[in-house]
């Protein structure tokens, strides 16, 4: 039996976290593209739950924000809904209910999925796990559980003969018996919704932290002569929840290495792991290759054969087939098949490379469309630009695209060879099959097959070092080199300045 659509999936995360010494709320904590919380509704939206509530509190504000941006367009849609107090798992859970389904919450039927918005580790596969053995065993409430290597510090889970769970003892209560049980309580539950909704008003707060605790409810349901039951992980690690920025580390490496390993298995060659990056959103084909000190951001995509990398930072970049990135840092662009990039290029928002372009060392663009075939190899800025198929720019080169008020953008066709140190002032356009001589500055189109000379005529004033700066070391070069050219070798010399 496959698992139902839940009813509600609802994640806590009001909690306060000083651990993380943060003016950041704990859980918007971010690891591999995604906060903690966007980590957890992720794994959540894979139940396509009808409905999906976030239980809010401490910089609440921070997290309703987060809510809309980062879930926009998603489904179902994260509702916040506020503890305003922290008082316990309990109270969290029965201000969800009461704030999303109010008078309605005795008529929730279905299946509702409690789980932590500081876990990002969990998988999806492992709620859709709990909620079918949940159904299949028609339990009243399901605790997810795992087997840790030190179990010291969590509540034990002691089960009866059939399997059902007979008591969560916490740590500080058990026996030495119990405490010898390997099995704990993760803190995420499968509820039936309506003996959720009932139990819960019967949880008091006499005990020594005077807090609404949800481990009450399972004591609660088995009162009533209803089945509580487990469902053990296999994986512990992706039950751990994160307390602070040590823990906050560990998570990321354990995550990133789970990303890498499945980019791995479908075919991408990554050098390094130990050293290489790659957000969760982040797609490659099989025969990529990512050389070591690479990060991969946001919704990059590597093409089949494409290189990248060593010392590569791309973010929310298209890599095309068989094209090569060097020691770049890329943002927004797409570079296209067979292109090469690097090394120590700047790719900024809005660059396109077609097939077969190259931007060589020390470019930087932006806004910057170059053509099939074309070549900006080195010590060059272009940006608001367009360049044409096959057309070459010369090292040192500037498109000037700022005035001071506004920007303009800069035309250059197909074959034209832009000469070095060359200004290249927008609006401007060069038109097809046309060059442009070094040193030139380009302040007005240049017609299809023109040489356009835009620089003053050389003067060469004769003896002026000797002359303005005698005693330096120039000077007295020049005295020496003149010396022994000799009079005959001496040319007419121009005289003033």
């Amino acid at each position: 039996m496959s698992a139902s659509r839940p009813a509600a999936v609802i994640v806590l995360a009001a909690g306060e976290g000083t651990r993380m010494k943060s003016r950041t709320s704990k859980v918007l904590h971010e690891l591999c593209g995604r906060s903690m919380l966007g980590h957890v509704l992720a794994a959540a939206r894979a139940l396509e739950p009808d409905r999906l509530v976030v239980v809010v509190g401490h910089r609440r504000e921070q997290v309703v924000e987060h809510l809309e941006r980062a879930g926009a367009g998603l489904v179902p849609r994260a509702e916040p809904v506020v503890q305003e107090h922290q008082g316990g798992t309990g109270h969290a859970v029965r201000m969800a209910l009461e704030q999303a389904w109010g008078s309605a919450q005795d008529e929730l039927h279905g299946t509702v999925v409690v789980t932590n918005g500081d876990h990002p580790l969990l998988r999806g596969e492992t709620l859709a796990e709990l909620v079918r053995v949940h159904e299949d065993e028609g339990n009243a409430v399901t605790v997810l559980t795992t087997e840790m290597p030190d179990a010291t510090g969590y509540g034990r889970i002691l089960r009866e003969g059939d399997g059902a769970v007979a008591a969560i003892v916490e740590h500080k209560d058990a026996t030495e018996e119990q405490r010898a049980v390997r099995e704990i309580n993760v803190g995420m539950y499968a509820f039936d919704g309506a003996l959720l909704a009932g139990a819960l008003k019967r949880v008091t707060t006499d005990n020594a932290g005077g807090e609404e605790y949800l481990t009450d409810v399972v004591g609660i349901l088995r009162g009533d002569g209803h089945r509580a039951g487990a469902h053990l992980a296999a994986d512990w690690v992706e039950t751990q929840g994160v307390n602070d920025k040590v823990q906050l580390a560990q998570a990321r490496r354990q995550l990133n290495d789970r990303i890498l390993e499945a980019h791995m298995r479908a075919g991408v060659t990554i050098v390094d792991p130990a050293t290489t990056w790659i957000d969760v959103d982040v797609t490659a084909e099989p025969d990529a290759v990512v050389h070591p000190g690479t990060q991969l951001h946001g919704r990059t995509h590597l093409g089949e054969g494409a290189r990248v990398g060593p010392g590569c930072t791309l973010t929310d970049t298209r890599v095309g087939a068989d094209a090569a990135v060097v020691n770049a840092v890329c943002v927004e662009a797409e570079i296209g098949p067979r292109a090469s990039v690097g090394p120590f290029a700047y790719l900024r928002p809005g660059t396109r490379l077609a097939a077969g372009a190259k931007i060589g060392t020390y470019v930087e663009t932006k806004n910057a469309d170059i053509g099939e075939g074309s070549k900006v190899p080195h010590l060059t800025y272009v940006g608001d630009a367009e360049i044409g198929n096959g057309s070459n720019i010369g090292a040192a080169c500037v498109f000037v695209n700022y005035d001071g008020v506004s920007k303009h953008r800069s035309v250059v066709g197909d074959h034209v060879k832009v000469g070095s140190d060359n200004m290249i002032v927008a609006p401007v356009t060069i038109g097809d099959g046309a060059y442009t001589a070094a040193g030139s500055v380009i302040v007005k189109d240049v017609p299809p097959g023109a040489m356009a000379v835009a620089r003053g005529q050389q003067r060469n004033i004769e003896g002026w070092v000797e002359r303005k700066r005698a005693g330096t070391p120039a000077a007295e070069a020049a005295r020496r080199a003149g010396e022994a050219r000799g009079p005959a070798g001496s040319p007419d010399r121009e005289r003033g300045e």
